[in-house]
């Protein structure tokens, strides 16, 4: 990869993380509340966001980004966090992480006490897998491919940062899990969800955005809490399954469908973001080679082209419940969203720090 070749990704960047700061209530008090991040939500989709944004602030060395994203941990604390379930867990990795930078005792508490009930509280399906419980709605016995990003990442990293090996052998086991009720043997690649209450797979989905959630979740468990022996081993031959079945499906205009084996379905900027970033996280992590460099060559392009003037990522589909049809799928609309503009960031930093070494 050679940057000098490309569009300035460092604007790009900057441009999807003020588009990040845009979305869902930016205060508008003058300039230092503008500066703020001041979502008042604490859900997936901001916890993703807040990755992205960690990652970014991580890479450049930006203490003023880790400064915002530690007062807004701070005003949630204060006001009380909502009830515990999969999807408000996404925002506690953040948490985590910083308190790997500074571990102060207020934070380390709540990292340990909601790591604690994820782990011997939260409902389990058949199995023992994590239940994809939501605000909305209990799933029951239903398993995601976004628990793995939303919930399992963060008992990874709480387990290394508690000392806790029974965190980070359950983070495993989750994986393992999933793996084997989600994958389509067929195709390499990932349903959306799978119901133990019937045993079934709903539509049979290959749904762009789950697949990247996998894409991005084997690499980085890799990064934050890194599995041995057979676990390493059988992960890493998922994950390549999986990228060779995608290289298959990608259109030559670098994106992916929202169905990802179904060319009428509406073209998925943050399924295609994630998984570029997935690959390129998984070449950092030593998982895979060079072989894979055509899809994020295709990818950059397409998302590139698709910031506009207010930083905002286009073509990414909104939050997608399980769908029992695949017209469900097709009738998802496309708007900015957090998790949009962050999974559009994690791509274009990680190609640039690839693409220098």
């Amino acid at each position: 990869m050679d940057v000098s070749q490309t569009p300035d990704l460092t604007q790009a960047i900057a441009a999807l993380s003020q588009g990040f700061r845009r979305l869902k209530g930016i205060g508008n008090e003058g300039e230092a509340a503008r500066d703020e991040i001041d979502f008042d939500e604490w859900d997936w989709e901001v916890g993703v966001g807040l990755y992205g944004e960690f990652r970014r602030a991580e890479a450049d060395g930006d203490e003023a980004a880790m400064a915002r994203l530690a007062r807004w941990y701070d005003r949630q604390i204060a006001r009380g966090l909502p009830p515990r379930q999969v999807n408000s867990t996404a925002p506690m990795l953040v948490l985590a992480l910083l308190v790997e930078r500074n571990p102060r005792p207020d934070w380390l508490a709540v990292v340990r006490d909601w790591a604690d009930w994820l782990h011997t509280e939260m409902p389990k399906t058949e199995e023992g897998g994590y239940q994809h419980t939501v605000k909305e709605r209990p799933n029951e016995g239903q398993l995601w491919d976004d628990t793995l990003v939303m919930a399992v990442l963060f008992i990874a990293q709480a387990g290394k940062l508690c000392a806790r090996p029974d965190w980070v052998e359950d983070a495993h086991y989750q994986y393992l899990t999933h793996m084997r009720f989600l994958a389509d043997r067929e195709s390499g690649l990932f349903y959306h969800g799978w119901t133990f209450i019937g045993r079934h797979s709903y539509a049979r989905a290959l749904w762009a955005r789950g697949n990247c959630w996998v894409t991005i979740a084997i690499p980085e468990l890799f990064r934050i809490c890194p599995p041995k022996g057979a676990v390493a081993r059988f992960l890493r031959e998922i994950y390549l399954t999986q990228v060779r079945a995608l290289g298959a499906l990608q259109n030559e205009d670098g994106l992916f469908h929202t169905l990802l084996d179904d060319p009428a379905s509406p073209v998925e900027a943050s399924g295609t973001a994630g998984i570029a970033y997935g690959i390129l996280a998984g070449q950092r992590e030593g998982l895979i080679g060079a072989n894979a460099d055509q899809i994020v060559a295709r990818a950059l392009p397409a998302i590139l082209s698709r910031i506009d003037a207010d930083g905002f990522l286009a073509d990414v589909s909104d939050g997608t419940p399980m769908g029992d049809t695949l017209e469900f799928y097709r009738q998802i609309p496309n708007l900015p969203t957090p998790y949009g503009q962050a999974l559009g960031s994690l791509f274009l930093m990680e190609y640039e720090r690839a693409a220098r070494g």
